[in-house]
């Protein structure tokens, strides 16, 4: 995922600059089963240090020690790990070695790529063959540009293909500062996800009570328009506030959000849809059934840090793609008949 891959340029960037050499380790191919899937990467330095994992810390050892013909030769690589003879597990996996440096210029093109929130393309050109691996390397195009600098001279129409799109970083809008919005935060930093906590401009919410690595807002109530949305977001509502709920969901029903939640009981969502209904009568039924309330996975959360588990799990499960966006309650409904 693009978080993933941000960090380890970021890693790369910083020992780069501090002369230490790096290379970059994907999985290109898989044959079987394993931990993780084709397109994972972690970066190595020619010190023995490393950020990111290509498995559940079975592999890694061996990769360190394959990695050092490419720090030595300068030279891309690909070997083959058959966790089958080695671990018992089901999967044969191909793995890209290949020398990986950031200069500034790139990392602040890299930079600039993600703030913008664009997608990123990238392509594993490899061969397992002896003579033709050398020609390896992996490509990250955006807008039809690459981000980082490669060899042309080093291109072989022999070389098989692993593609990859990576979105733009998840990103959560929390609406409410009380004390459950921040295990919230925090399991969301911990998932690599962009943070994003909204305040009133009345409100008594403090920046100081979550952690620094959190975009704290405070904005008018009818400023929602303001923020910037997309696919990769999610949305949860936690005012414990009625009203503030209602002006705030007049504003979103016109923005393009991943996911929506809304804290509270099934009574409460009831009586928060109606009076959507009547404040904003053109409110669309695609909006109310995109709306989650109560969010969260029904797992018996009570404490907080249960609560904020629990709406990450739904969030990743619609992020995934593993059940309908239609999370309507079965014995609630709401039609609206326009002009009638």
């Amino acid at each position: 995922m693009l978080h993933e891959l941000q960090y380890i340029v970021q890693q790369s960037y910083k020992w780069n600059t501090q002369n230490i050499k790096t290379v970059l380790v994907t999985v290109v191919a898989l044959d079987g089963s394993s931990y993780r899937k084709p397109g994972v990467r972690m970066l190595i330095s020619e010190e023995g240090d490393f950020v990111g994992a290509v498995s559940g810390g079975c592999v890694e050892n061996e990769i360190r020690r394959q990695s050092a013909d490419v720090f030595q030769s300068g030279l891309s690589k690909v070997i083959r790990y058959n966790g089958k003879l080695r671990l018992g597990c089901e999967g044969v996996l191909s793995i890209l070695i290949e020398p990986l440096h950031i200069d500034e210029n790139s990392y602040q093109r890299f930079q600039k790529t993600i703030e913008s929130r664009k997608i990123i393309e990238c392509y594993s050109l490899y061969s397992e063959n002896v003579l033709e691996m050398r020609y390896s390397q992996t490509r990250f195009i955006c807008d039809g540009a690459p981000l980082f600098s490669y060899d042309i001279s080093m291109d072989s129409p022999h070389l098989q293909s692993f593609h990859q799109t990576l979105l733009p970083i998840y990103q959560l809008y929390i609406f409410g500062v009380d004390h459950d919005a921040l295990p919230l935060a925090q399991f969301a930093l911990g998932n690599g996800w962009k943070v994003n906590v909204v305040d009133s401009i009345h409100g008594k919410g403090e920046a100081s009570l979550f952690p620094e690595e959190v975009n704290y807002i405070k904005i008018n109530e009818d400023e929602v328009s303001q923020l910037s949305f997309d696919h990769q977001t999610g949305v949860v509502l936690m005012t414990h506030n009625l009203i503030k709920d209602l002006h705030y969901l007049t504003q979103l029903q016109h923005q393009e959000i991943g996911y929506i939640g809304i804290l509270g009981a099934k009574k409460r969502k009831k009586k928060l849809l109606q009076h959507l209904e009547e404040f904003s009568p053109d409110v669309s039924n695609k909006f109310l059934e995109s709306i989650h309330s109560p969010c969260g996975l029904d797992i018996g959360a009570e404490t907080p840090q249960e609560i904020a588990i629990s709406i990450m799990a739904e969030i990743i499960q619609i992020q995934k793609n593993k059940k309908s966006d239609s999370t309507l309650d079965q014995d609630y409904h709401i039609t609206i008949n326009h002009g009638i």
